[in-house]
């Protein structure tokens, strides 16, 4: 990185670069969901794997470490591309006009790509713990989510309300007028998954993510998992259109509150 610009301020001499690294949307995409995906199934599995040092460690750890992985994967990637890491954000923000559909469709690809190569990250990190775990429903709740009570129309509406607060208060934290957060905002983005989690998230288990659960559970049916079980496929439409839905929602009504973004 070349440096320019020294600056003196009092008795300190600071040096400020004046060129910085680039990276496409395509592969920031990538590297972020694949942090994303990597820290938060990781979590899960500390938590759901037998032998695990953090087996049983609960419901708050789960999701404490979920928005604590957003908020890496945002920091790592996003002065490249924003860091969308996850389909109804990208959806939401093409909606508000702050992308163009030729860059969503990146977005979409990099996201699918990054999720899926999380999990077999993570796959490898607790290779030895899979057959260690006897039940089959364990192994799959690392990769995706499922309901607590199964009835579609009610999952749906969760997962989609989950989605429309997300969304909904990525938009607020990165608006123009909030000036003073714009160095925080992966940090208060992390905060806010972690809030969804505790709140909303004891239903369905919050994907509020198509390509966090979609991708995944891709990785459960395909890798040869000791004791495995079935992929859920009857379900997994609900936490890839729901969020879609909810993303979706949440930008028609910030428009409507506080106006669209120009492009």
């Amino acid at each position: 990185m070349a440096l320019g610009a020294i600056q003196a301020l009092g008795a300190v001499v600071v040096v400020v670069p004046t060129h910085f690294p680039t990276l496409g949307i395509i592969p920031s995409e990538i590297i972020g969901c694949a942090i994303l995906i990597l820290l938060g199934d990781g979590v899960v599995a500390a938590v759901l794997l037998t032998k695990s040092k953090a087996e049983n460690s609960g419901w708050i750890v789960i999701t404490f470490g979920w928005g604590m992985a957003v908020m890496v994967a945002v920091y790592a990637v996003g002065h490249f591309d924003g860091a969308h890491l996850n389909a109804a954000v990208t959806l939401g923000l093409w909606i508000h006009g702050s992308i163009t559909g030729s860059q969503a469709w990146k977005y979409f690809v990099g996201e699918m790509i990054g999720s899926m190569l999380g999990a077999v990250l993570v796959f490898a990190a607790y290779y030895l713990h899979w057959s260690e775990t006897e039940d089959p429903g364990l192994k799959l709740a690392v990769f995706s989510t499922g309901p607590a009570i199964r009835n579609y129309t009610w999952n749906f509406v969760t997962e989609a309300i989950g989605t429309l607060v997300l969304v909904f208060g990525v938009l607020t934290i990165t608006g123009p007028w909030n000036v003073f957060t714009s160095d925080l905002a992966p940090l208060l983005i992390g905060l806010l998954v972690f809030s969804i989690g505790l709140s909303l998230g004891g239903p369905t288990g919050y994907a509020i993510n198509p390509n966090r659960d979609l991708g995944p559970r891709i990785i459960h049916a395909v890798l040869p998992i000791p004791g495995k079980g079935s992929s859920d496929w009857s379900y997994a439409w609900v936490p890839v259109i729901a969020p879609l839905v909810g993303g979706a929602i949440a930008a028609i009504l910030f428009d409507a509150i506080f106006g669209s973004a120009p492009l």
